[in-house]
């Protein structure tokens, strides 16, 4: 479940560091298994949920009870998606999402579990990356199950809606751009191409459960892994926080590369707060793992 959550952190939480050793240490033991989120791609140009102007002080997302119960919903979400998709499609993946991909090259990654939507981590050229949330490129028929990609339905989009041009006052996480109900205006919506049916993005929106074999798939990751770490996750929802407190109970390390406070820091064995990129790229460095330049776009955007 994606519930929309408020969390404000404690005094009690151990302080971060700038200590990249720890880190360094367990991705040289191997067997590490990566969770990321959204900080991870702020780097990137796509916005964070919660950090220092998270999208969350100013936009609600689009829980799945009001998509699916509400028509003018369904136009307003699409409106807004359609326009924020020309952004962030064309995100392209940092120096964070290329050090992952380098470590994961070098065999020092179990796996990768990331909360992100965006595909950022394979267009670096991460293998095998669980997509928790699903993925925005996808998109999904709520009738009778068939899926497509979302270049064509931007196509098919573009066509029904002529001349759509507004100015968006932000774009947000999960791909849509902050506009009024006047701006929306008459988007019109387009259906299932096999059935009719209503078609919807393949990510888990807010107050919609994670299909339970991919939670048990992460599940079982963790318990091979052996340690955790957490790149850029305020960890507020459970979706991803469960998996912390998974390798906690069973005495693995959990480390954290995040520059707020998270929800998981009771857990951890360290808070590193520094900028994504550059941290794992320096500890890139002391590995001796090079890190490529932008591979070739492998998202399917």
């Amino acid at each position: 479940m994606r519930p929309t959550l408020s969390w404000t952190p404690t005094e009690d939480l151990p302080p971060g560091t700038t200590d990249l050793g720890p880190v360094a240490d367990a991705l040289g033991a191997g067997g590490v298994l990566v969770l990321s989120g959204a900080g991870i791609s702020t780097e990137s140009g796509i916005p964070d949920y919660r950090g220092v102007g998270g999208s969350l002080s100013r936009h609600t997302p689009m829980t799945y009870q009001e998509f699916t119960a509400d028509a003018r919903a369904r136009r307003r979400y699409w409106a807004r998606s359609h326009l924020g998709w020309r952004t962030f499609g064309r995100a392209r993946p940092n120096a964070g999402h290329r050090a992952v991909a380098a470590f994961g090259r070098h065999g020092l990654l179990s796996g990768v579990i990331t909360q992100n939507v965006d595909g950022l981590h394979q267009a670096a050229g991460s293998e095998d990356v669980v997509e928790l949330h699903g993925s925005l490129a996808r998109v999904v028929c709520l009738s009778c199950g068939a899926a497509g990609t979302r270049r064509e339905l931007a196509r098919r989009l573009e066509e029904a809606n002529t001349g759509f041009e507004p100015v968006a006052a932000g774009f947000n996480p999960d791909g849509d751009a902050d506009l009024t109900d006047g701006q929306v205006g008459d988007f019109r919506v387009v259906p299932c191409t096999a059935c009719g049916g209503t078609l919807k993005p393949d990510v888990v929106f807010f107050g919609e459960a994670v299909p339970p074999p991919r939670v048990e798939h992460c599940r079982e990751l963790v318990g091979k892994a052996s340690s955790l770490l957490v790149l850029g996750s305020s960890l507020t929802v459970m979706s991803g926080l469960r998996f912390v407190r998974q390798a906690a109970r069973d005495g693995k390390p959990v480390l954290i590369v995040n520059q707020d406070p998270t929800r998981g820091d009771g857990h951890a064995l360290v808070r590193v707060a520094l900028p994504l990129g550059a941290a794992l790229t320096t500890v890139a460095g002391r590995l001796g793992v090079p890190v490529d330049g932008q591979a070739p776009d492998r998202a399917g955007r």
